[in-house]
């Protein structure tokens, strides 16, 4: 084989390792359907939950959203915001176990909301907001399995719930209850500045990696035009 066929196919080598790298960069940063704030007190109060859901299909738009609430450690005095273009339909479910509460004993809570009728484009998230009464108190996280329907009738299952180390393929949002005070802030407001540091230490990371695949691409682009014209000027 003579050198310039075998720089050539080194080149290209190097070219394909850049695009998987690129590529690998652009998966890592794939989306899934999140719950914001990511903790609150336990037993805490009158909050906002919002449940952010992007769109990962390039040729399909998101037309359906089903939040499962749990109903062992219920979230009570659940409402919906309006959402523009979107129809909400909260299902209840007899609860297996009453809450005993100030006003009373609570014997039923929201078990699924809906979100229909409206649509999510390619590139594009929608948020959900969902106010609750009261969090409870005797867990430390909520789980939140999620069904998202696509136009062309794929159903992304966000379901699977974490079990320490790496994070599942289709995780499922997870709200953390911590202990501390219970009037309705999030628990992650306490921890803002750590909470930004380690965002932006994450997208900084994600940015590193995007680029170092970018800069690696172009070196190998550059090698194997390199090795093109070297071989073409040994041939004349």
């Amino acid at each position: 084989m003579s050198v310039s066929r075998r720089t050539t196919r080194r080149a290209a080598t190097v070219a394909a390792l850049a695009t998987a790298t690129v590529l690998l960069a652009a998966g890592a940063a794939s989306a899934h359907v999140t719950v914001h704030p990511d903790s609150y007190a336990k037993g805490a109060t009158d909050g906002v939950l919002t449940f952010r859901v992007p769109n990962e299909e390039d040729k399909a738009f998101t037309t359906k959203v089903q939040v499962f609430l749990p109903t062992d450690h219920p979230v009570l005095g659940v409402l919906v915001h309006p959402q523009d273009g979107w129809t909400a339909k909260v299902t209840t479910t007899k609860l297996k176990t009453p809450v005993k509460t100030d006003d009373g004993t609570i014997t039923e809570a929201a078990s699924e909301i809906t979100f229909s009728g409206g649509r999510i484009g390619a590139g594009q998230y929608e948020d959900f907001n969902v106010a609750f009464g009261q969090l409870p108190d005797d867990t430390d996280r909520l789980v939140f399995k999620t069904l998202q329907t696509y136009s062309d009738g794929k159903v992304a299952r966000w379901i699977e719930e974490p079990t320490g180390g790496d994070e599942p393929e289709n995780p499922a949002p997870v709200l953390k209850l911590t202990a501390g005070d219970a009037s309705g802030a999030p628990a992650s407001a306490r921890t803002a500045p750590a909470t930004a540091k380690a965002a932006d230490a994450s997208d900084s990371t994600a940015r590193g990696l995007g680029i170092a695949g970018l800069v690696v691409g172009v070196l190998g682009l550059a090698a194997a035009a390199f090795a093109i014209v070297r071989g073409r000027s040994a041939r004349s």
